[in-house]
């Protein structure tokens, strides 16, 4: 393809527009920094030298010598919030909120970082109050999550039920387990107050957001224990295999002391072995272990533990095979048994503890909602030996 005359004429152009914009360019960005105070650069030197504390209090000369760097406002706002300096933070926020220059987005956005202040400092009251008003705006999903957080931390169930089915719908995604879980525990709260007539619809309720929610048919078997029905409890609680069968060792106890009050202690046993044989556990183990060493005795009760240690080798199950060694071992080995036993217990003091999936903290008791990240349904209802075993 031959060259066109006429392009020959346009480069001498395209160069001298280039040349015109760079020139142009270069004065707008003089000009920008001529009207930036010192302190701005002292800031920005004190950051490059890893020297926050300076730089901040630098900035901070910049905003009493420029109000207009309205972004530097959040900046600082921002970080003195990650520092823990709340009461600076919410000052820096609050002087934008109040300003009357600042655009409605700039507003919001100010309203939505005071709101979190507050909220980092413990004022869940105002905090709530900051959040409410920003969801119908652009921050609606960022600011009904913090209201949903707010909620849980003052334990009102009913407000997080609300704010939790508006999340499903902004966002598209569910929240069923949790709303399960706050249903249930307006319910255990009814049941604490020997109030259980009104803790049954929260626990409908719970099943019908969640039909998987292993919570309420336990909190359902405990109801129905109440009221004597023992054939109801043991239903509700057998419904557990159905929904997730690792947490058939947390009801364990509770079948074995229904099928005593109708007097059916073997059928209850039988049922357990069925579980242990299908979903093996260590605390279902313990359950079946205790129950057949009270009603068949000691040789029983280490075949048991013999069989289950064969298919499943563990420390804990090793203490209870030693355990159930001890009965039936003569006196001059129940010593040695016993020094053997106290041993390997002291070893499987740190295995016998849940751990949740979502931020590792270990606890000895089991959590329907983790103490240290707040988790619903993150600790998975086995030791950790058996977390590590399988893994």
């Amino acid at each position: 393809m031959e060259l066109e005359f006429w392009w020959l004429l346009a480069f001498p152009l395209f160069f001298s527009l280039g040349w015109i914009a760079a020139r142009i360019d270069i004065k707008q960005l003089l000009s920008e920094s001529r009207s930036l105070p010192l302190s701005y650069f002292k800031g920005l030197n004190f950051l490059l030298n890893e020297q926050p504390d300076k730089a901040i209090e630098a900035f901070i000369e910049v905003v009493k010598v420029d109000p207009q760097t309205v972004e530097l406002h959040f900046a600082l706002g921002n970080l003195f919030r990650r520092r823990g300096e709340v009461e600076r933070a919410i000052r820096m926020h609050q002087n934008l909120v109040e300003r009357a220059d600042l655009g409605q987005e700039q507003k919001l956005s100010a309203t939505f970082e005071l709101a979190k202040d507050y909220l980092k400092a413990g004022l869940l009251d105002r905090a709530e109050e900051l959040f409410s008003k920003l969801q119908s705006t652009q921050h609606a999903e960022a600011a009904s999550r913090h209201l949903l957080e707010i909620f849980q931390q003052e334990k009102d169930w009913s407000k997080a039920i609300q704010i939790a089915q508006e999340l499903d719908k902004i966002t598209n995604q569910s929240h069923q387990k949790e709303i399960a879980n706050f249903y249930c525990e307006l319910a255990a709260n009814e049941i604490t107050h020997s109030r259980p007539q009104n803790a049954r619809p929260h626990l409908d309720a719970a099943l019908a957001a969640h039909r998987k929610c292993v919570r309420a048919s336990i909190l359902l078997g405990d109801l129905e224990m109440l009221e004597k029905r023992y054939e109801t409890a043991i239903e509700a609680w057998k419904r557990i295999e159905s929904q997730d069968p690792a947490y058939l060792s947390l009801v364990a106890e509770k079948l074995l002391n229904a099928y005593r009050h109708l007097d059916k202690p073997d059928e209850g046993l039988q049922l357990l072995r069925g579980y242990l044989s299908n979903y093996p556990s260590l605390d279902l183990l313990n359950v079946v272990f205790q129950a057949t060493l009270t009603r068949q005795g000691a040789e029983p009760a280490y075949q048991l533990v013999r069989f289950e240690m064969k298919r499943a080798p563990s420390l804990l199950g090793l203490d209870k095979l030693l355990e159930a060694q001890m009965l039936e071992a003569p006196l001059d080995r129940r010593h040695d048994l016993e020094l053997m036993k106290n041993l390997v217990h002291s070893h499987t003091r740190g295995l016998a503890m849940y751990r949740c999936e979502n931020c590792g903290f270990r606890a000895r008791q089991f959590y329907w909602r983790c103490p240290a990240c707040g988790g619903w349904e993150t600790y998975p209802p086995r030791r950790t030996e058996e977390g590590e075993l399988a893994a």
